[in-house]
């Protein structure tokens, strides 16, 4: 029953060594474009962007308070009375 002799400093090198060299391949899958295929993902994305972009609907906007002392124009706790002036709030 003998066991073969591991050098454990060696071993953890070793792993070490396989790991980093398929971090390297995957990188190299991932990063290892040409210039010419960069800038045709690129430009495919952009056209992609300016499609959806060229399809999208507004939503229609808000309309602006009014001024004339409804509901729609109270927003921030100040009404206006029957001569014109504003009431601060607090203020009876």
């Amino acid at each position: 029953m003998t066991g073969d002799i591991v050098n454990l400093r060696q071993a953890r090198k070793a792993r070490a060594r396989r790991e980093k060299e398929t971090r390297a391949a995957e990188n190299r899958v991932q990063f290892g474009r040409s210039k010419a295929e960069k800038t045709l993902t690129r430009t495919k994305a952009e056209k992609s962007a300016a499609h959806v972009d060229a399809h999208k609907r507004e939503l229609p906007q808000a309309d602006p308070p009014r001024g004339d002392g409804t509901a729609d124009d109270t927003a921030g706790g100040t009404t206006a009375n029957h001569t014109g002036k504003t009431d601060g709030p607090g203020r009876s």
